[in-house]
């Protein structure tokens, strides 16, 4: 049908689009998680927490993509405690950050500014490329949808993080770092609750007794 996402996915059996669909959510998962590795390296360097919060986005987007890889034709029942192990992961790690973060915070730690703008950058200039490549998705199907509208709000984090970097080197103190890790763990903590809901709410459906079915991609949906 013309139109579908942008022009670039109306085309095509659906065997091909499900294939192009794969093989975009696994280019993603593979720079997620180098970007996560990176970020983390870099805000224990630079004793950034802002950096290192920053960096679960990019674990929280490399979760999300392997779980939807995982689950693309998988029962409901592996769908739901796939989705719960990722919302659990991300609560663990955000209430990590938060944590780490007043304990710095405790100590008058003062990252280093130009590797928190450095990296923060890079981590920009990645993200608004997954944006670039998800393009196509953002009027196609939800999961893919979701998938662009996290790479869209993870560049705004990482603007944030250059901010908090600004932040640190006109003041000398660690606040601003401090106050932007703690920001993004909040909203990666409320990520992770209706992750985590919405698995639940997925095994009380299959296991309450609803007419479910449990065989393959034609029954109920939970999206990663």
């Amino acid at each position: 049908m013309a139109g579908c996402c942008g022009g670039s996915c109306g085309t095509g059996a659906p065997g091909d689009r499900q294939a192009d669909f794969r093989r975009i959510l696994r280019a993603a998962l593979v720079i997620n998680a180098l970007m996560f590795a990176v970020e983390t390296a870099a805000g224990i360097a630079a004793d950034s927490m802002a950096l290192r919060a920053d960096a679960l986005n990019f674990l929280a987007n490399a979760a999300t993509h392997g779980v939807s890889l995982w689950v693309l034709g998988r029962a409901l029942e592996w769908r739901s405690r796939a989705v719960l192990a990722k919302g659990l992961l991300l609560g663990a790690m955000g209430l990590w950050v938060i944590g780490s973060a007043a304990w710095n915070a405790a100590a008058g730690t003062v990252p280093d500014a130009p590797v928190m703008s450095l990296v923060g950058l890079l981590a920009l200039g990645v993200n608004l490329s997954l944006a670039a490549m998800l393009f196509a998705g953002r009027r196609g199907g939800a999961t893919l949808r979701s998938v662009w509208l996290c790479a869209r709000n993870d560049a705004m984090a990482s603007i944030a993080v250059m901010a908090a970097a600004a932040g640190v080197w006109s003041t000398a103190t660690g606040w601003p770092d401090t106050i932007v890790a703690g920001g993004i763990a909040a909203l990666c903590l409320s990520a992770a609750w209706s992750t985590i809901r919405q698995a639940r709410a997925g095994m009380r459906a299959l296991y309450g007794g609803s007419a479910v079915d449990r065989t393959g991609p034609g029954g109920s949906s939970l999206a990663p």
